[in-house]
């Protein structure tokens, strides 16, 4: 039996195919158009999941959406009627693009598709989002917590998954959303809304919480783990151009410009006392680093305080937890240290993409009451560009490449060519389901010199000189580096979703991993699951004593992750690259600049 789920329609729209209840693809819409999180419906990434599974639309069975249109019109009728006359903007605007594509998104499937309709079903928001990391999980039972923006009416749920059952327990309703009071302050920072929430994360690391009081203002937060905002901060509930009003700006000041600099990273960097430094050179940037440090701190109060509810409500040891917020990995940390749960898992695509692979799946297991047999233990369900296609390439762009002759030649030639300080681009088999680059579309690079981290921020990514980058460590060797105890059962770490302490022994080696805070978001790597990026790391150990490299995507600022050759060498022409490694050939920079 094949089930396909889908997400579209409001951003990273993603196609996820079920074979018998085994995953066989699972991609976003971005990777084939190049739009980054491009929310259109999901033609090629349809395609190719049809293609992986050697089967037609005809041939699918069920076809499942990831939430239910018409609740979802329901409350944006609601809500602008709520917020009128100030809402008459947002109204229209809705209308128009709903009345267009997003009520008929059933026709739009069978016409696109070409399956029955009939075999068309819809699925909850959240509750894609709760099946999506339960089903996907090695737990048998588990309290589950999905947290994002909006789905239906739902912002929050908490539930409990048993077998091929999952429940939900309690939700918290709009315009009541965590999600959406994190973006408020993302936007408010100068970033923008749902894409750069993990730039203040990083931001975060640079100030102290000096605004926590004025923040838990907006967020008030109950002993039961139910929160409320104050809406009289907010206009996101009435207005499609800004997600805060001037209250928000009497309260914390005048705003972050887009791309305004962010100077404290340099004084900081730069200064025996960088921390005092900064503060007393640029203290406007330093408002906007303790603002991003109280709301990340906030943020984190609320989300612990829904996991502590949700084992209070279900008494199990272990959590599942997906929504865009569990994409806080600094949060993730808290929840597994301050909390009953002895175990935690995040779907690695926890924001909307991860929603059409949790509606195939709900239908699977919980309407049509299949067993479970599928655990996600890796992220590498996206295509792959084989050799013949990579030679293909390779000849007609005219193209110098040298061809290594096995994996262990490879692993040795690049991890001394990263050892000398070479940034190199490393693209391997199947590209990563989710918005981290795990070691199949990665730029890789040293993680022992501090300057390492401002030459792949400047010169590579063109990015914020302050976002810190992924240290990926042999499992077996995460605890000489990290304080981290278990890390084989630590399941958020596999997918650079926890954030830990760099050991203080440790700091002086891993200069270009270890955050402003000394901390770091890690990946470990385990050999049976990529053996060849595991075996990189290891040949990199040999040469430095080191089981450490520093990992960032493969892509270049406000673009998608690389997903074929002609991406990733386009990338190196227009970044500073030394050298790009594409199965078992690899290309230095001369032979394309």
């Amino acid at each position: 039996m094949h089930i396909l789920g889908i997400s579209c329609h409001f951003h990273d729209a993603a196609a996820a195919l079920l074979r018998d209840g085994q995953l066989v693809a699972a991609v976003e819409e971005e990777r084939f158009s190049r739009l980054k999180h491009d929310y259109r419906f999901p033609e090629r990434a349809i395609e190719f999941c049809l293609r992986a599974g050697g089967i037609k639309g005809a041939d699918l069975d069920y076809v499942v959406f990831f939430e239910k249109p018409l609740l979802k019109f329901d409350r944006i009728l609601q809500s602008s009627i709520a917020g009128f006359p100030k809402s008459r903007r947002m109204f229209s605007e809705a209308m128009a693009s709903w009345f267009t594509d997003k009520l008929w998104v059933k026709r739009l499937i069978a016409r696109s598709i070409g399956v029955d309709p009939a075999r068309i079903l819809f699925s909850e928001h959240h509750l894609s989002h709760a099946a999506s990391a339960f089903f996907c999980s090695p737990f048998e039972e588990a309290a589950v917590l999905t947290i994002d923006g909006v789905g239906e009416w739902a912002t929050a749920t908490i539930g409990l998954g048993r077998g091929t059952e999952i429940k939900l327990l309690s939700e918290i309703n709009f315009p009541h959303s965590l999600g959406l009071f994190y973006s408020a302050f993302t936007e408010f920072l100068g970033f923008e809304i749902n894409e750069g929430e993990y730039k203040v994360m990083g931001m975060a690391a640079f100030g102290e919480p000096r605004y926590a009081d004025q923040v838990r203002k907006l967020l008030r937060i109950s002993k039961d783990g139910s929160f409320e905002l104050d809406l009289d901060y907010f206009a996101f509930q009435y207005s499609s151009r800004s997600a805060f009003n001037s209250r928000f700006v009497d309260l914390f000041g005048e705003p972050r410009g887009r791309d305004e600099p962010f100077a404290p990273a340099d004084a900081i960097d730069g200064a025996a006392d960088g921390a005092a430094d900064a503060r007393e050179a640029d203290p406007r940037a330093m408002r906007f680093a303790d603002i991003a440090a109280s709301v990340q701190l906030v943020a984190e109060e609320a989300i612990v305080a829904m996991a502590r509810r949700a084992h209070a409500l279900t008494g199990a040891e272990r959590l599942c937890m997906a929504g865009g917020v569990a994409l806080n990995s600094r949060a993730n940390t808290r929840v597994l240290r301050e909390t009953a749960f002895r175990e935690v898992f995040v779907q690695p695509a926890a924001g909307d993409s991860g929603g059409a692979l949790g509606a195939a799946l709900y239908a699977w297991h919980s309407v049509l009451g299949n067993e479970r047999g599928f655990t996600m233990d890796h992220a590498f369900w996206g295509a792959e560009q084989n050799e013949q296609q990579v030679e293909a390439y390779l000849r007609k762009a005219g193209i110098a490449a040298t061809c290594v002759g096995s994996e262990r030649e490879l692993t040795a030639r690049v991890a001394e060519m990263i050892a000398r300080e070479k940034v190199i681009g490393w693209m391997q088999g199947r590209f990563e389901w989710g918005p981290r680059a795990l070691g199949h579309r990665s730029i890789l690079a040293d993680p022992r010199r501090a300057g390492m981290r401002e030459t792949v921020n400047r010169k590579i990514k063109f990015r914020e000189v302050f976002r810190p980058f992924a240290p990926s460590v042999l499992v077996e060797r995460a605890a000489d580096y990290f304080d981290l105890a278990d890390p084989e059962n630590k399941y958020p770490a596999r997918f650079m979703l926890y954030v830990v302490p760099v050991r203080e022994d440790a700091r002086c080696r891993l200069g270009a991993v270890t955050h402003f805070d000394g901390t770091a978001r890690l990946q470990t790597v385990f050999r049976d699951r990529d053996p060849l990026y595991y075996g990189l790391i290891e040949e990199f150990a040999r040469a430095t004593g080191v089981p450490v490299l520093l990992n960032t995507s493969f892509n270049l600022r406000g673009e998608p992750i690389v997903a074929t050759a002609a991406e990733a060498l386009s990338t190196m022409r227009r970044s500073n690259l030394d050298a790009v490694v594409i199965g078992n050939r690899i290309v230095e920079r001369t032979a394309v600049i």
